[in-house]
């Protein structure tokens, strides 16, 4: 049976919520300084290997969601997506401070939080978003990304570890 680990006093939920926010911003000026540098390196489509065969760096542009959802869109989408992203972020920031000492599930939410501004940012600045990772292999692509997408990836990734962890935890002390 698995014992539940004991923890320190939780931190106030001011702390806990500025400790994962801290994190969202960390992810946010690394995804702006990164397609920054792309932007000023880089013209629409250039690539450059960096495996070959494998994974690129481009430049590419975004107007709709993931998977290029919407992109053909008459602009609107534009705005739905910031207003998405920004209503998701404050929802997940409220949610941080009410699972105050659960650090995955505020991880998850920090780290969702931190790739949905820093593409709602490029929504704002550019009209779309940047992309420029590109991984493909034998005339198979996946579509460009960005380090906010992957943020984003992890964090829902680790959401779904953090209910598992929670779930198995559930079943092992009720058995």
């Amino acid at each position: 049976m698995l014992a539940r680990p004991t923890r320190a006093p939780l931190p106030g939920t001011a702390s806990w919520l500025a400790r994962w926010l801290a994190l969202a911003g960390v992810v946010i000026v690394i995804d702006q300084m990164t397609k920054q540098m792309v932007l000023d390196r880089f013209s629409i489509g250039e690539r450059v290997a960096v495996v070959t065969d494998w994974f690129d760096i481009t430049l590419a542009f975004n107007p709709g969601a993931a998977f290029s959802f919407l992109a053909d869109a008459q602009g609107w989408q534009r705005w739905l997506f910031v207003a998405i992203g920004l209503c998701a972020s404050a929802l997940m920031g409220w949610l941080i401070g009410r699972h105050r000492g659960e650090p995955v599930f505020s991880a998850a939410m920090a780290l969702i939080i931190g790739g949905a501004i820093g593409n709602v940012i490029d929504r704002l600045v550019h009209g779309q978003v940047v992309d420029f990772l590109l991984v493909h292999h034998a005339g198979w692509f996946f579509p460009a990304f960005n380090v906010a997408d992957s943020s984003i990836t992890l964090g829902a990734i680790l959401l779904i570890l953090d209910e598992f962890l929670r779930w198995r935890f559930s079943r092992a002390t009720t058995h």
